[in-house]
């Protein structure tokens, strides 16, 4: 029997390529957007069914659940790939937008995985991967409000398999480190920024000359995190996470490996330049 996997935030990034490879791959493709009228190139395979979902909107993610299961019979993999990276010094980051932002990345993901649980218990099988971040587990400035977001998400997949393993469901995570898609794109054009907090100017001045060098370094690309988002949803193991990108890897081994405080640290000197260290 045909495989089917359900993706959120499949427009562009890592959901579009993952879509792409699924469907090249033989599975059936429910991919959902919020404006899946704007879509061309999935729109022309035969296995893809485009629909539109809002990961805030609950009614519009049952509703595409439901007529995904109409369609193809049911669901064997969901991705939760939605999504977005607040960035910014803290103190310049809204309330309003730090709720955004746990509205998309941790609430949003959450009430898709509720959505689709029942359907997996009928089933007596299925798979949740959840995307989220390098800083996910090793975060950099500029980032709370989005390492934030992933950290809890990490928290809640490592909680969650544990419960759905007796249920015969599997959870799974996969960490990309910095891959150069829209995503990012957004991130700098939403950047938050407050010119009255002039004591971090020259901080956020230096963290950004550094962040662009990093631009220059290897990086995994959309279609490798499709390919590992492929191997989580097929390998058949209880493995948990799933790190791509060589500019991640070695930041995770870093922390896994000595103490914690040897870490941070490390970490320290990279993103504290000598004028601002401590005495």
């Amino acid at each position: 029997m045909k495989k089917t996997i359900f993706i959120t935030g499949a427009s562009s990034g890592i959901g579009k390529a993952t879509s792409l490879l699924f469907a090249r791959k033989n599975w059936n493709v429910i991919a959902t957007m919020r404006s899946p009228e704007k879509e061309k190139e999935l729109s022309l395979l035969d296995n893809v069914l485009l629909l539109e979902a809002d990961v805030t909107d609950t009614n519009s993610i049952s509703l595409a659940i439901e007529q995904g299961i109409a369609k193809f019979g049911h669901i064997d993999v969901l991705l939760n790939n939605a999504g977005y990276g607040q960035q910014g010094i803290f103190e310049a980051v809204s309330p309003e937008k730090i709720r955004e932002q746990f509205e998309v990345n941790v609430f949003g993901l959450m009430e898709t995985s509720r959505a689709i649980l029942p359907h997996f218990r009928r089933r007596k099988t299925g798979t949740i991967i959840n995307i989220t971040s390098g800083v996910g587990r090793v975060t950099v400035p500029l980032v709370s409000i989005y390492a934030a977001s992933k950290f809890a998400v990490e928290g809640f997949s490592e909680s969650l398999s544990y419960e759905l393993d007796s249920q015969n469901i599997k959870v799974k995570i996969v960490e990309p480190g910095y891959v150069a898609t829209p995503f990012y794109q957004r991130a700098k054009t939403e950047f938050a920024f407050d010119p009255q907090l002039e004591d971090y100017q020259e901080f956020q001045g230096n963290m950004s000359q550094l962040f662009t060098s990093f631009e220059s370094l290897e990086t995994a690309g959309a279609e490798e995190v499709a390919a590992t988002v492929f191997q989580a949803a097929t390998d058949e193991t209880h493995q948990l996470r799933y790190v791509i990108g060589p500019d991640l890897e070695p930041m995770i081994d870093l922390r896994s490996q000595g103490s914690d405080q040897h870490y941070i640290e490390t970490m320290r000197s990279q993103f504290m330049p000598e004028g601002f260290k401590n005495p």
